[in-house]
């Protein structure tokens, strides 16, 4: 499981990088624009902190094919390191997705709704296809659903795009969507919070600290 963190929010950043096994982050133009700064620095920044390994995945604001690829190409250069450029699907995001591969920068192709429209960027070269699971749970749909038939589909025809899934709203519908075989989630650091602790972990860990107190009182195994 490949675990992304999906936020421009600096300090969360910082914490989840230093605590989580993360493997990158993800941003969008509502998450950059949330964050009311310069653009490039708040990239920059970021890369700083994750490290040139880990992916950073920043989306194309343009509309047509050719300046998708032009931001890309931009982006990759300013940020360096391993880095993503995420392409809504469509027509141009088609286009441009194709011509991305061609060239050797990997995309991400975002908003996805439906297994068909995965199928569709993965067959044009993407390299994460990313199904929002909550915003279909919002309108009545079963989000992890889609995701579940999304990783068959491409286990079906063999490709090697991975699932990106997105837009959580709660540790059950990430619980659902792992269990379902997607390969990667890109979650928030309140998310990631949430699925790392549990009522009775804390309670055990209490009992450990008090049984231990009665007997070596504060003192801790380096000072026995």
């Amino acid at each position: 499981m490949i675990y992304i963190l999906d936020t421009a929010d600096i300090s969360a950043i910082e914490h989840c990088n230093e605590f989580y096994p993360l493997s990158g982050v993800t941003t969008n133009p509502t998450i950059i624009a949330k964050e009311k700064t310069d653009f490039w620095a708040l990239l920059l920044k970021i890369r700083e902190i994750i490290g040139p390994d880990k992916m950073l995945h920043v989306q194309t604001t343009a509309e047509k094919a050719e300046d998708m690829v032009e931001e890309a190409k931009l982006l990759k250069e300013r940020i360096g390191g391993n880095f993503y450029i995420k392409i809504p699907i469509g027509e141009e995001g088609l286009k441009a997705t194709m011509m991305l591969k061609k060239i050797g920068i990997p995309v991400t192709v975002t908003a996805i709704f439906t297994p068909a429209q995965a199928l569709l960027a993965a067959m044009a070269g993407a390299s994460f296809v990313a199904p929002y699971a909550n915003r279909l749970d919002n309108i009545l749909g079963d989000g992890c659903a889609v995701v579940a038939e999304t990783v068959q589909l491409l286990k079906t025809y063999g490709s090697d795009c991975k699932v990106l899934a997105a837009s959580f709203k709660n540790a059950e519908q990430v619980h659902r969507c792992e269990m379902a075989g997607c390969h990667s989630v890109t979650v928030s650091d309140r998310i990631l919070k949430t699925i790392a602790t549990h009522p009775m972990t804390d309670s055990s860990i209490e009992g450990f600290k008090k049984d231990w107190k009665k007997v070596y009182g504060n003192k801790s195994i380096k000072d026995l």
